[in-house]
């Protein structure tokens, strides 16, 4: 898995691009607690649960399916997020999902199970650049944890910022477009708004 500092880099991208009228810091905050979410399977190291289990490290709560039914459930509250449901459950969804997309990339670790209920098979892509990081604090702050945090930058840190930078300059060459499209997709947090005060 990437260390848990490069998780959230996904939700914070999505927001450095989007901007805080789409992403308000609620959703921002739910957003990075979602890409971090899967990771607490890791007790299932204390309980000896089997490899192939659905409820070992990367098993069900690295899913897809998983991402989606924890994104619904918490954009059942999307005014607190200050956002539309719709809206916040897309940015959480794939807040989320990110997690076991990223896990798919690392060089060690023998998969994700992306698919599951439909397949608890554990999938990895063929391009696995991330270095894995380890699972003690103490090989974290070694040199092997230098070695993960150098990769992440690579491979995580970088091209989000490159894409963050690409988009943001395009907003700024094309204001008028980004304005249509931002104000679109506002219209639903008034409308979602306006249906509550009836």
């Amino acid at each position: 898995m990437p260390s848990l500092l490069s998780h959230p880099a996904v939700p914070l991208a999505l927001a450095a691009m989007a901007g805080r009228r789409l992403v308000p810091p609620p959703l921002l905050a739910a957003g990075v607690g979602l890409s971090l979410l899967p990771d607490l399977d890791g007790i299932a190291f204390l309980f000896d649960v089997p490899w192939h289990s659905p409820f070992s490290h990367r098993g069900l709560t690295h899913s897809i399916a998983f991402a989606l039914l924890c994104a619904l459930l918490v954009s059942l509250q999307a005014q607190r997020l200050k956002a539309d449901r719709l809206r916040a459950f897309a940015f959480l969804a794939v807040s989320m999902a990110s997690h076991g997309l990223l896990d798919a990339c690392t060089n060690r670790g023998g998969g994700v199970s992306l698919l599951w209920p439909l397949d608890n098979t554990k999938l990895a892509f063929g391009f696995r650049p991330i270095q894995t990081a380890p699972l003690s604090l103490e090989r974290l702050f070694s040199g092997e944890g230098l070695l993960v945090l150098q990769s992440e930058l690579l491979w995580v840190w970088l091209p989000l910022a490159a894409l963050v930078f690409g988009v943001r300059l395009l907003q700024r060459l094309l204001p008028a477009h980004w304005q249509t499209l931002e104000q679109a997709l506002l219209a639903g947090s008034a409308a979602e708004q306006q249906r509550r005060m009836r």
